[in-house]
């Protein structure tokens, strides 16, 4: 069948393969002659989950253990962040790191070494992720930060290229509402923005929407929201939004007259400088679940997303020099967000650095394609690199260049004997399988 991931571009012929256990998962890894790559629910946003098979997680969706008196959960990879949220958050537990969306398997979490809006203080997922079992060609294997490190550093951000996770033991965090203290400030300008984060460091959660259509003195303009987790409100899971795109629009509404008019509109639904208000988790940490198959709405040639980090030392002329780019090109990206992230952690792929991430989405034609070869030159030049979770097109060069311990992931991708059959249509346009 023809698959595709969240992006809606590339698409993929693959046969689907469902497996019920570890035991049927191992066995495969061990005997397949043919390439493939584990699929969560296919919520990266290019080609990492691509592949002549894929073998998904789905059936591996139990909660294993959980220890109410230190937060320590071990469950099978299969199941979603936003499972483990509806248990857990009515017992007073949060995750330690969680992406835009919930509808993330756990598995598939670990794969990304996915980041949050709490990056500059709780680092990424795989910084709370205590082991792992993998089922790889050479068996099943247990690893952790003290067993079988390199397998866990190649694992954790590895996009599936070391073997199958079935299973992760992490650490939960204590809360005591479920609901945000949210903290809106008002930027003019780019400028005002970067400096505004500095300011807040040390709040838990910071996020910034960018209007990247601005220019001149309102080049960059946005809206910071920090985030405290508030101390009374109650403990309701809440529920993700109920709307839903149910069908694929014929021609997509995301133009550059029509994102300049949301923009617009939803910088200045905040009249002061400074807002604050109270809000549950749901919208907060996952606005864009709210509409269910959103991905939708880019059309039928659907999208690319650019998430690039450039580090601190780059300063603001470094991320002005991508705003000018971008706001020059007239391209519409209908989200783009900013986030200060904190330092990198020692897994060989990971991408967040210490620095500033800038996060785009733009409908998928060849003039936006052209715009960001032009963005990686400025990214390479300032020393950043692009997330693999967000990328359909990034170079080799780009890659190898922005992921200095490639040549270490291969040699671990290689003793395991992963290089053999586990190849993802990414990891072929990278130089990670011949």
């Amino acid at each position: 069948m023809m698959i595709h991931s969240w992006g809606r571009y590339p698409i993929c012929e693959s046969k689907i393969l469902n497996p019920d256990n570890d035991i049927s998962v191992t066995d495969f890894a061990q005997n397949t002659t043919s390439d493939w790559i584990p699929r969560g629910l296919g919520r990266s946003y290019g080609d990492s989950a691509l592949s002549g098979q894929v073998l998904t997680s789905k059936n591996l969706d139990y909660i294993i253990e959980f220890d109410p008196m230190t937060g320590i959960l071990t469950s099978d990879a299969g199941v979603t962040l936003a499972s483990l949220l509806k248990v857990f958050v009515p017992k007073g537990w949060f995750l330690p790191v969680t992406p835009g969306t919930q509808f993330v398997s756990l598995g598939g979490a670990v794969a990304s070494d996915v980041h949050g809006k709490n990056h500059h203080g709780e680092g990424s997922f795989c910084d709370h992720v205590l082991s792992l079992k993998i089922a790889t060609p050479t068996g099943m294997v247990t690893c952790s930060p003290t067993e079988n490190e390199p397998l866990f550093r190649a694992t954790c951000g590895g996009m599936g290229l070391t073997g199958f996770i079935t299973q992760v033991t992490l650490k939960l965090n204590q809360i005591k509402s479920a609901y945000i203290q949210e903290v809106t400030h008002k930027a003019n300008n780019l400028q005002e923005v970067m400096s505004l984060f500095e300011e807040h460091k040390d709040a838990t959660y910071s996020v910034a929407w960018i209007d990247c259509m601005a220019t001149g003195n309102e080049l960059g303009r946005s809206l910071l929201m920090l985030g405290e987790h508030a101390q009374s409100g109650g403990l309701d899971a809440g529920q993700p939004g109920h709307l839903s795109l149910p069908f694929e629009l014929p021609i997509s509404p995301l133009n550059s007259f029509s994102t300049r008019l949301f923009n617009q509109l939803y910088y200045h639904r905040i009249r002061s400088s400074v807002q604050n208000k109270t809000v549950h988790y749901q919208p907060f940490f996952y606005p864009l679940d709210g509409i269910q198959n959103w991905n939708r709405m880019y059309g039928k040639k659907g999208f690319v997303q650019y998430q690039c980090v450039i580090p601190y030392a780059a300063g603001y002329q470094g991320m002005k020099a991508l705003m000018d780019e971008i706001s020059a090109s007239k391209e519409a990206s209908f989200l783009a967000v900013l986030k200060a992230m904190g330092p990198s952690n020692d897994n060989y792929l990971s991408f967040p650095m210490e620095g500033f991430t800038l996060a785009l989405d733009f409908k998928y034609k060849p003039n936006v394609l052209a715009l960001l070869d032009r963005l990686d030159d400025i990214v390479l030049d300032l020393g950043g690199r692009l997330y693999l979770t967000k990328d359909a097109r990034m170079s080799e060069k780009m890659f190898k260049r922005g992921y200095p311990k490639w040549e270490e992931f291969m040699e671990v991708r290689e003793s395991y004997g992963a290089n053999k059959h586990i190849h993802s249509l990414q990891s072929k346009r990278l130089g990670l399988s011949s």
